[in-house]
């Protein structure tokens, strides 16, 4: 019997584009032929979301808005460069772990586009945590740098989801993208930690990874739990607040 080869990974230019169109509202023209193994960009991707948002932030600064002022714009950004699909996700999901009782169930609110008390709370505390956080870099005067590590880090764990979850669905988003190589996770995960130790430092840097560390596994036992996998609600609720967590490791900090 003849061994089957399997290629290994490596990282091509485009992925970043691919990560762009995929996790942003940012208009570009990318191909999705190798969507799994463009997920190791997700960090790249977040690193654009960052810096536009701390463009907002630096901006808000300079015409002396006040803190509340410019983490209200900065959050806003956030927002509104991903298409709030993150936050969509983490409504889909509290809606749906713990509004039915069944996998199918729980499955099928997910999927409802229609939101729930439990979703309509979520999106309540992710944005007031946020908020608050922001308020705080803000008043410290490093919320630039610190929104630019926090999408950064808060990216990295979904291409290890996607790997070590299956889907919980046989159709939809995460069956289409398929599952990314190791290779693919780890790389993207070195490049966040790399980037966000650039920016805001070392210490700063472990401790906030090891935050979103925490999260995402916390998040993927529960997703596990609920529905057998994960799906593309299960990914953005895990960026959410695992960005949460980072934002709150710096304000903490600083």
């Amino acid at each position: 019997m003849i061994p089957r080869f399997t290629p290994r990974f490596q990282p091509m230019p485009g992925d970043v584009v691919t990560a762009l169109a995929l996790l942003t509202r940012i208009p570009v023209r990318a191909g999705f032929s190798r969507t799994a193994e463009a997920t190791w960009a997700f960090p790249l991707a977040g690193l654009a979301v960052g810096l536009i948002a701390g463009a907002v932030a630096t901006i808000a600064g300079w015409l002396t808005l006040g803190a509340g002022l410019i983490a209200g714009f900065t959050l806003a950004t956030l927002v509104i460069v991903t298409g709030a699909m993150h936050e969509d996700g983490l409504a889909d999901c509290a809606d749906g772990f713990w509004g039915g009782f069944e996998r199918a169930r729980r499955l099928e609110i997910m999927r409802d586009s229609r939101i729930g008390a439990y979703g309509v709370l979520a999106l309540i505390l992710s944005l007031l945590l946020r908020f608050t956080a922001l308020s705080t870099l803000a008043h410290e005067d490093v919320i630039v740098t610190t929104v630019i590590a926090s999408a950064m880090l808060s990216r990295a764990p979904l291409p290890y989801l996607m790997a070590l979850l299956p889907p919980a669905r046989h159709d939809g988003l995460s069956v289409q993208t398929g599952r990314p190589p190791r290779d693919a996770a780890s790389l993207g995960a070195v490049v966040a930690f790399i980037l966000s130790w650039v920016v805001v430092g070392f210490v700063p840097t472990v401790l906030a990874a090891s935050a979103v560390t925490v999260t995402a596994f916390v998040t993927a036992r529960i997703a596990k739990q609920k529905i057998g996998g994960q799906t593309g609600d299960v990914l953005g609720a895990t960026q959410n607040v695992a960005e949460i967590m980072a934002l709150t490791v710096f304000a903490t900090l600083a």
